[in-house]
């Protein structure tokens, strides 16, 4: 009980859960831990369960599937309009969905992607049959950009509503119109450009996401033009000051699990750095008083994965609330995906495990939650 103990103080009640659980399964060691969040080995076959809303202290975990079950849900074509424009979406609505609230995850595509191609590699659809839980894409045009990139270099585009943050929320919105979702348990995701537009809207729609996940993206407000933001993907540095004080307008800090390949050479791995640079001091910013504590875990390489390093900087409870996963050798692709997508790499860790397993640590606070129309901040 002592090092169940030690292990709620330093990797939080999940890592003592499946400890106390391990000491008590057949045929199997009591776990080991150095003191870090989670061993390799329990982060490559456990994910926290989804079924109930619970709070990050009562967290329950349950074993993964050995592989994922097929996509038995309907993968369904709908469209937008609103004020500020209109976009196509695709939703996949799991087989398990009876009418009782399940988390929504938002996933936002890359550069030439489109809906069906970032489902296909990310493999959100077989995960969401998994673990329960609705899924959205937003589909950018090519009206609004030549390579079907997400505008996050556009002033006009970084800000709560205006531009594509207000397409994008109008969505979220019109799927919870529509559909029992669980509005403690609304998330968004990305990759590259989708990721750099996870962020704003992470930043910009705190009421409306319990959490982030950014994969190969950039910080907000790095950029405001074409020039600029090419200048910021290759070099990892901003062309202007991070907007970290505007966001604590918002009072609160939206948590953010931030993935990136250190061999990526299209958008410098700099960029993830910064982002979880601008994440802890919104975090400060907004509570001065509580501060976080940083743990680093290194994987090594395995069959079918490769090695990272993953730092969490976690409350005093050890819930992690920022994590940033650096994947050695790993390029500008979804890590762990399914390669018949584009830019996924087949080669772990499962980006979309990691960020689930970051997701359902959080839940929006009851009184947080705001009408996704509201009134933005002032900017």
């Amino acid at each position: 009980m002592r090092h169940a103990t030690q292990l709620v103080r330093t990797g939080g009640p999940a890592a003592a859960t499946r400890f106390i659980q391990g000491l008590f399964r057949p045929n199997r060691a009591a776990p080991q831990s150095s003191g870090s969040d989670v061993s390799a080995a329990d982060s490559a076959d456990t994910i926290v369960e989804v079924l109930d809303p619970l709070p990050a202290q009562e967290l329950r975990v349950t074993p993964l599937p050995e592989t994922l079950p097929s996509e038995s849900g309907r993968f369904l074509n709908q469209r937008y309009s609103g004020p500020d424009g209109s976009r196509n979406y695709k939703l996949y609505v799991p087989s398990a969905y009876t009418g009782s609230p399940l988390p929504l995850v938002v996933m936002l595509h890359g550069c030439t992607q489109g809906p069906d191609d970032f489902a296909t590699g990310t493999r959100a659809n077989r995960w969401a049959e998994s673990q329960r839980c609705l899924v959205v894409y937003p589909e950018q045009i090519q009206r609004a950009n030549s390579h079907r990139c997400w505008n996050w270099f556009r002033p006009v585009d970084q800000q709560a509503g205006r531009g594509e943050p207000a397409i994008i929320a109008g969505i979220v919105k019109q799927v919870i119109d529509e559909y029992q979702i669980d509005k403690q348990r609304v998330y968004v995701a990305g990759l590259s450009a989708g990721g750099a537009m996870a962020a704003i809207m992470a930043q910009e729609y705190p009421a409306l996401f319990a959490a982030a996940g950014v994969h190969s993206g950039l910080p907000v407000g790095a950029a405001h033009d074409v020039g600029s933001a090419l200048t910021v993907m290759k070099t990892g540095q901003p062309t202007r000051a991070l907007r970290a004080a505007t966001a604590a307008l918002n009072q609160r800090a939206v948590p953010m699990i931030v993935l990136h390949g250190d061999a990526d050479h299209t958008v410098n791995p700099a960029n993830a750095a910064r982002l979880i640079q601008s994440a802890v001091e919104i975090r400060q910013l907004i509570k001065p008083n509580s501060p976080l504590q940083t743990s680093v875990q290194t994987v090594d390489a395995s069959d079918g994965s490769r090695a990272y390093r993953r730092t969490r900087h976690a409350t005093a409870a050890g819930v992690s609330v920022i994590e940033q996963w650096e994947i050695h050798g790993g390029g500008h692709a979804w890590s762990g995906g399914n390669a018949g997508g584009s830019y996924a790499d087949g080669r772990g860790p499962d980006a979309t495990r990691a960020m689930l397993q970051f997701f359902y640590q959080h839940a929006m606070p009851e009184e947080a939650i705001e009408d996704v129309t509201a009134s933005p901040v002032p900017m």
